[in-house]
């Protein structure tokens, strides 16, 4: 067997080794035995090796971006987290930041999601509840108070009026004095899942792209390691996809975006490599780490291949990850622990960049701080104590997971020729193709639930009579809108008011000349124009989305 291949391979992921960083932990088994970076087959079959697996850090990524796994740096640990008036959350950042958290994510109530501030009156009864309410520049200095943000990574789960909630956050970092060159983060802004699954639209897709678009353009110049979009399967998912379905789905979707933002003229390498993805991790253990090893090497060959990306950066996907909500039990909640856990170590096998593990208690209300905190134990247990990160990708090689991941790829190609033969993304999340496609696989699983042909213990099998749930639960008061009620108010009535009609001006000015409107956006932002207003002002020019029903 001509080894030459192989050998190659080997000497290049041996001196990519000696380049990158050590943790400086030790790496061997509770009893003390040595362990391997990494293992993989030394003689024999090794241009099969080469070409279906592969080394961490090599093209395509099956085994990992980085050659070195979780001894180099471990995952960014993040909790979701957001509720009640931005003191209410602040808090809480704090609490996980002393308890160990690196990243912040940032959770919003429905109006923020949906782009309605707490005074609008289909916030009624909404402020505050699902998250932290955050209206206007003054919510965002008070939800970052005491936080630098030059010195922690912020997540923010926004879609819809993303644009506007950064503007207020790049706003913030101004009044810190922080240069945004330093500013680390994601933004979720990914409409396109928005109209597939989760349905927190306001604009037709086609407008919607070209805010995301104004988006990335804008910080691949002014905030260079921000992420400005997530490209999201979690949401999928959680609505009853398939796992070949939320990836192909998702990368389908991450791949409109490169698309749009090439037709806008920028070169590939510019802004692909801050182009990020965010994964669910269910219940099927094997299958989840194999869909994360498949995106990886569907991901970097399409962006060589068919986008010509020439930065190896460019080709990397690197995801975060997020326990599976939907999996939760109201019933006998504790259990909840054992499911988050086996998610967890099935993200890290997986080879996630980042982490959140969701707390026992979500399918009552929001998570109570004992239930966050044992969360964030459970990561760090498995990072600290399980043994997994002493060598990269433990599973690879293994016949099993490598059939499923060829398995995945094969599965997430022919959904993509199905969504091509609409014309693209666009026109199959307006035919109703998406939609259908999900709703069929939710239906099949639930019926599978129903024969008990599948098991959820507690729920169809396991099952205690007369169960009294007994953790803390959450509880927002009622006296939240009525705060943020009154701060806007406040603010509405101290701030310059002929400088926040001048500001809506130029929001109109750019929308309708195809201006970049992130520049707007944050002078906006710094003249307190609210959430609300900028958006209504935009729905004056891009309209408003209504679904069409699907049966």
């Amino acid at each position: 067997m001509n080894s030459e291949k192989f050998n190659s391979a080997e000497k290049k992921y041996i001196e990519d080794l000696s380049k990158v960083k050590e943790t400086g932990m030790k790496f061997t088994t509770v009893s003390g035995e040595d362990i391997e970076q990494l293992y993989y087959p030394k003689v024999g079959a090794e241009d099969k090796f080469i070409d279906e697996i592969g080394f961490p850090g090599q093209f395509p990524f099956t085994r990992g971006i980085h050659p070195n796994g979780y001894r180099g740096r471990i995952w960014t640990m993040r909790q979701f987290a957001g509720f009640g008036t931005p003191e209410d959350t602040n808090e809480r950042f704090k609490y996980l930041l002393k308890n160990g958290q690196t990243g912040l994510s940032v959770a919003f109530d429905l109006p923020t999601l949906m782009g309605r501030d707490s005074d609008d009156e289909f916030s009624q009864g909404e402020v505050g509840i699902c998250g932290v309410a955050i209206s206007s520049l003054e919510d965002m200095e008070i939800l970052f108070d005491g936080i630098p943000l030059g010195k922690v990574s912020t997540s923010m789960t926004i879609n819809s009026p993303a644009a506007m909630v950064f503007a207020f956050y790049l706003a913030v970092a101004k009044k810190q004095g922080v240069d945004f060159t330093q500013l680390r983060g994601t933004l979720q802004n990914d409409i396109l899942k928005e109209y597939i699954a989760q349905k927190e639209f306001i604009y037709p897709p086609k407008p919607s792209m070209r805010i995301i678009t104004d988006m990335v353009e804008y910080s691949t110049e002014f905030v260079p390691q921000w992420n400005p979009i997530s490209v999201s399967g979690y949401h999928i998912r959680e609505a009853g996809s398939t796992a070949a379905q939320e990836l192909a789905y998702t990368l389908a979707d991450g791949f409109a975006y490169i698309e749009s933002c090439i037709e806008r003229g920028m070169d590939v390498d510019s802004f692909a490599p801050r182009i990020s993805f965010f994964f669910n991790s269910h219940l099927d253990f094997f299958e989840e780490i194999a869909k994360y090893r498949a995106a990886r090497r569907i991901y970097a060959k399409r962006m060589k291949i068919k986008y010509k990306a020439k930065n190896p950066r460019s080709w990397w996907m690197r995801f975060h990850t997020q326990t599976a909500g939907c999996t939760l039990t109201a019933q006998q909640p504790e259990n909840n622990i054992v499911r988050t856990a086996l998610q967890a170590l099935a993200g890290v096998l997986g080879g996630t960049q980042s982490l959140h593990t969701n707390s026992m208690d979500e399918t009552l209300a929001l998570p109570s701080e004992k239930a966050v905190k044992i969360a964030l134990r459970t990561q760090q247990i498995i990072a600290y104590e399980s043994g997994v990160i002493n060598t990269t990708d433990p599973l690879g090689g293994s016949y099993f997971i490598e059939e499923l991941t060829n398995r995945m790829e094969e599965k997430a190609e022919q959904i993509f020729k199905e969504i091509d033969s609409f014309g693209g993304v666009i026109p199959a999340i307006e035919s109703g193709y998406f939609q259908r496609e999900i709703a069929n696989s939710a239906y099949r699983y639930q019926l599978e639930l129903e024969r008990k042909e599948k098991f959820i213990v507690g729920v169809n099998e396991f099952v205690e009579e007369n169960e009294k749930v007994e953790i803390p639960i959450l509880q927002v008061s009622p006296d939240v809108e009525f705060k943020q009620k009154a701060r806007l108010k406040k603010l509405k009535e101290k701030r310059n008011n002929d400088l926040v009609l001048e500001s809506l001006r130029k929001i109109s000015d750019a929308a309708v000349h195809e201006k970049n409107l992130m520049p707007v956006f944050i002078e906006a932002a710094e003249n307190y124009v609210t959430l609300g207003e900028m958006i209504d002002e935009l729905k004056k020019h891009f309209g408003i989305y209504e679904e069409t029903a699907v049966f």
